[in-house]
């Protein structure tokens, strides 16, 4: 009898040492600022609403010639995988250029992959000095529009953002790897707390 607790004991210290280990590695912690923006509904929208949820974002543009079509069918794809799994999981995309993006234009824009909108919101609103500051500030990126271009100059990563509004990973939007946001994402949503 003795033996068997004392078997059933270290079974269930190894099981919990190894859920332990099974966090997110490496998490980023950034925090991010507070942020009021229109989204493509032309409804006020702050990033505070978000807290409690975990979510997605990454930073494009409507007039976008290279990289950001290529991000937005990634980000779609990403989004039907994410609903295959029954994880609710939120989606910001940030214009980086919003003079041109009106709600309209970013809501068409994402429209044409075929984006569900029920839980992806598309912002706008804010000047242009103050996405380029945000970026730098809150993700690390660069956001910078040059004065003799209508090509907006913007990272290419997609975040990922714990339920208190913690960025605790970056990955490559353009070469995207799914399966390791999907695990990422089911362990932030399980865990209940920030990894």
């Amino acid at each position: 009898m003795r033996k068997h607790l004392w078997c059933t004991t270290f079974l269930l210290l190894i099981l919990v040492l190894v859920g332990c280990g099974q966090g997110i590695k490496n998490p980023l912690n950034w925090e991010i600022e507070n942020l009021s923006a229109v989204d493509e509904e032309g409804q006020e929208m702050e990033l505070d609403d978000l807290k409690g949820k975990v979510w997605i974002a990454d930073f494009i543009f409507t007039n976008c010639a290279t990289v950001c079509p290529p991000m937005t069918f990634n980000m779609t794809d990403l989004q039907g995988l994410l609903k295959e799994k029954g994880l609710d999981v939120e989606i910001v995309s940030f214009s980086v250029d919003p003079a041109i993006d009106t709600p309209d234009k970013l809501k068409e824009y994402v429209l044409n992959f075929n984006a569900d909108l029920s839980n992806w919101h598309l912002l706008t609103g804010y000047t242009q000095e103050f996405i380029e500051s945000y970026a730098k500030n809150n993700f690390k990126t660069i956001v910078k529009k040059p004065e003799t271009d209508n090509q907006v100059i913007h990272g290419t990563s997609f975040y990922l953002i714990d339920k208190e509004g913690k960025i605790v990973k970056q990955y490559d939007g353009i070469n995207v790897p799914f399966d390791e946001i999907i695990n990422d994402v089911r362990l932030l949503i399980s865990s209940g707390v920030n990894l």
